[in-house]
């Protein structure tokens, strides 16, 4: 059954097309179709940005990871990305199979800057293209050489274990074909070290099933948003892309305690029951999105990354009607998240929703107006060849407002103006006609240019 979110992006979209709203320009306009999207749309010489990577924006932090996003989503719409976008990624491995988070051309690999996460999203993305099999294998092999005693994974070799990194690692192991229950040091499997992560029975009830981002000395263990959003994919034996699960019919169940499990971890098998009941719980009381407190502020605003990796993860672990509104919310609401970023579009968080909307039996090509897909593409170097779906222009689609805490559905304040605008046009054109059948004809109702009255407004 179509829900509000589902049926004001049709309406906004018919607005649109019919030309009731216009649209402003993005920092990355949208060219008329995949085939022409400028090669050079990624970079410029004066921007120091690879001509082979997605998004403008510098890529010290984040280009291995974003490349790596952009051509998993892109692959899973049928896109085949360009050939300089996949050598790129590749040409950022290092000898010993680690990736760095962005080397720049000509610089040498320091195993100090290789990390795990990015190396794990790599290996999701070559995967996820397929004829790679070496690089792919020389990456698990060094994923596996920097596994932790307890089984975790820190993000740089050498450091703590932390939940996000252990997840993403157990994503990519996943995709690659490997059993985490079979990846291990000293007897301690890679389940072992996110389950080390996880609040169980000895917390308190409204945080139990939620995992934390790292135990510290003298600080009592609290849920982490973000941390048990990315752990949820992990924990259901996901990775990406996500692909639809069996439904469950009942609702994530809640981990269930007595007094012999109360010193005890989370066992495996419910690991991603407790955790999503967590999530689903905290989505029902924040409006269907989660919230997170940004450095130096007091006011938690919505996360859209860790709303869209529990929609992920909620429906990896088959739990896709509880997915199901927080997907529909963020059609409502992301669009400035993905494309009106200080650099433009965001290829990171487009391709995350790509994943998102996908996942969620969404369109990505018309997720709350905007053509998600088209808007990835024309971020980087022209793809060989793409299908011809959707409208281009609606990538230029504005972002509507961000819904009240009570508003879930993901029908916000920009649908309602674009349902207005289509309703407005609508009565307009039917008043026309009915007055044009019952008023009598009259020389004065002839058009000043000597053309027929009969013609269409529009036409005049």
């Amino acid at each position: 059954m179509p829900t509000a979110a589902r049926l004001g992006a049709a309406a906004l979209a018919g607005a649109l097309l019919a030309g009731a709203a216009a649209a402003p320009a993005l920092a990355d306009t949208a060219s008329p179709a995949p085939s022409t999207a400028s090669a050079a749309s990624s970079a410029t010489p004066s921007s120091g940005v690879p001509a082979g990577l997605y998004g403008k924006g510098d890529p010290q932090y984040d280009g291995v990871w974003r490349q790596s996003l952009a051509l998993i989503a892109l692959r899973q719409e049928q896109v085949e990305p360009a050939e300089a976008a996949v050598q790129w990624l590749l040409g950022q491995q290092c000898e010993d199979g680690g990736w760095p988070s962005y080397r720049a051309e000509g610089t040498p690999c320091t195993p100090a800057t290789e990390d795990t996460n990015a190396t794990s999203m790599a290996v999701q993305a070559l995967t996820a293209l397929g004829g790679h099999q070496q690089p792919v294998t020389r990456a698990t092999d060094w994923l596996r050489a920097h596994q932790n005693p307890d089984g975790s994974w820190a993000y740089n070799p050498g450091a703590p274990g932390d939940a996000n990194s252990t997840a993403v690692v157990l994503n990519g192991l996943l995709a690659a074909g490997l059993d985490p229950a079979q990846v291990a040091v000293g007897g301690h499997s890679g389940w072992d070290g996110l389950a080390s992560f996880q609040l169980g029975c000895a917390t308190a009830a409204d945080q139990r099933g939620a995992f934390l981002y790292q135990p510290a000395a003298g600080v009592p263990a609290a849920a982490d948003t973000i941390a048990s959003a990315q752990a949820l994919l992990a924990a259901a034996g996901g990775h990406l892309p996500v692909t639809t699960t069996d439904r469950r019919d009942a609702p994530p169940k809640a981990l269930a305690c007595d007094g012999g499990q109360a010193a005890g971890p989370v066992a495996h098998a419910d690991s991603a029951e407790a955790d999503a009941a967590w999530l689903t719980a905290r989505l029902a009381a924040d409006g269907q999105r989660l919230l997170a407190k940004t450095p130096g502020s007091d006011t938690a605003a919505p996360a859209y990354d860790s709303t869209a990796w529990t929609v992920l993860g909620l429906v990896a672990a088959g739990h896709s009607a509880e997915a199901a509104s927080a997907a529909d919310w963020l059609a409502g609401n992301a669009f400035p998240w993905a494309a009106q970023g200080k650099d433009g579009t965001n290829p990171a968080a487009t391709a995350t929703l790509v994943l998102t909307a996908r996942a969620a039996k969404l369109d990505p090509y018309n997720f709350g107006g905007a053509n998600l897909v088209q808007l990835l593409i024309a971020s980087g170097p022209a793809p060989k060849s793409a299908p011809a779906v959707g409208d281009p222009q609606a990538t230029r689609a504005p972002g509507s407002a961000i819904t009240e805490p009570d508003e879930n559905s993901g029908f916000s304040a920009g649908w309602l103006i674009g349902v207005g605008l289509l309703v407005g046009v609508g009565a307009g054109l039917l008043l026309s006609l009915n007055r044009r059948r019952h008023k009598p004809a009259s020389p004065a109702d002839a058009p000043a240019d000597g053309t027929s009255g009969d013609r269409p407004e529009q036409d005049r």
